[in-house]
């Protein structure tokens, strides 16, 4: 390998995984996907420039695509974006140093699935019921309604953060909820923190293969009981970000 150039590092991989001939890697043009192997586990790599800025949109894209794609076949622990060593000996150093905790890992995600539960609230539909409930934003509602943004500057800041108090608190009480309508089918779940300032619900869950029909039925359940409040998207299966990594494994 030339000296201008690194190891881009995807994730670790039991060691008869195989990278398919169509996997392409991150940088411009894409790198070639390969495996470098050590006992019972191997690193999913590309070649990049060192001087190459990675980090764009089609990078992130390439190097989720590879790692979700991968998880269907075979556990997977990512390594966190944007991983860059120097040669081959850097992999087999890591792969050498921390060979057991890594297979133990992989063992422990056999046949178990990312996915993430996201929902948000229907603006007008939130406002409308929080003005329903609550006479002192309706009050405010009712003062700023037709009346210029500067004679209402005061009350609209006020209206604005009782809303956002409001969705805080709904947003806690559905995540809950979430977590208990599901979570049953699942084996570990994390609350991700908020996108946008309207997200009503963001959860992963770490599934297990057997239950993955079950799963996905009952979030489908729990989307349509909240189909006029909220807007719930179901993304999976991917690779397990949010449980376990190479980098958190080594710290």
């Amino acid at each position: 390998m030339a000296q201008d150039t690194g190891l881009f590092i995807y994730g670790i991989v039991p060691s008869d995984v195989e990278p398919t001939p169509e996997a392409e890697g991150v940088g411009s043009p894409p790198g070639e996907v390969t495996a470098i192997r050590h006992g019972a586990l191997a690193a999913l790599v590309s070649e990049v420039g060192l001087a190459e800025p990675l980090g764009r949109p089609a990078d992130l894209t390439a190097y989720e695509t590879l790692l979700d794609g991968t998880v269907v076949v075979a556990p997977v622990l990512p390594v966190r974006f944007g991983t860059v060593v120097t040669g081959a000996d850097a992999i087999d150093d890591l792969l050498d140093a921390h060979h057991d905790r890594f297979a133990a890992a992989l063992a422990e995600l056999e046949d178990r699935l990312q996915y993430l539960v996201h929902g948000r609230f229907d603006e007008q539909a939130f406002v409308s019921g929080l003005l329903d409930g609550n006479a002192s934003a309706a009050a405010l509602a009712s003062q700023v309604r037709g009346r210029p943004e500067a004679e209402s500057r005061e009350q609209r800041i006020r209206l604005g953060e009782m809303i956002s108090q409001a969705v805080e608190l709904h947003r806690e009480a559905e995540n809950r909820e979430l977590i208990d309508a599901v979570g049953g089918y699942a084996v570990a779940n994390v609350v991700r923190p908020p996108s946008h300032e309207l997200d009503a619900a963001k959860v992963a869950f770490l599934v297990a293969a057997d239950d993955e029909d079950d799963f996905v039925r009952a979030v489908e359940e729990f989307a349509e009981q909240r189909r006029d409040l909220i807007r719930m998207r179901l993304r999976g299966p991917v690779a397990p970000y949010d449980f376990v990594s190479a980098h958190q494994l080594v710290e």
